[in-house]
């Protein structure tokens, strides 16, 4: 039995898209104002309509942190305590080191 080949063409499969968060925002944005269907809008930006429904959602669990006080950092509140007793017992290796290197005669000159 011969098989055909398959074609490029034929099995095609379209690949994977990166919409930026602009782009994203802008299309749930419309969705909200509810103009349009929601097929004219999967049609007009040439998106699935789950994808629309899924963006529309997830503007609407996050608009509230738009009005939130305060700008957040992404990095983890610093623990001073910790960096402190770190401090101190780099100071106090420091401090046994130079002693037994002066015992020892190897710190000739004090820094």
């Amino acid at each position: 039995m011969i098989r055909p080949k398959k074609t490029e063409n034929h099995m095609s499969k379209r690949t994977r898209r990166n919409h930026t968060p602009a782009f994203r925002a802008k299309v749930a944005l419309a969705a909200l104002k509810g103009d349009k269907t929601l097929s004219e809008l999967a049609t007009h930006f040439d998106v699935h309509p789950t994808q629309i429904t899924q963006w529309k959602a997830h503007l609407l669990e996050r608009a509230a942190s738009v009005f939130e006080g305060g700008a957040k950092s992404s990095e983890p509140p610093v623990d001073l305590k910790a960096l402190h007793a770190k401090i101190g017992q780099l100071a106090l290796e420091n401090d046994f080191l130079e002693g037994a290197l002066n015992k020892a005669g190897l710190l000739s000159a004090k820094r």
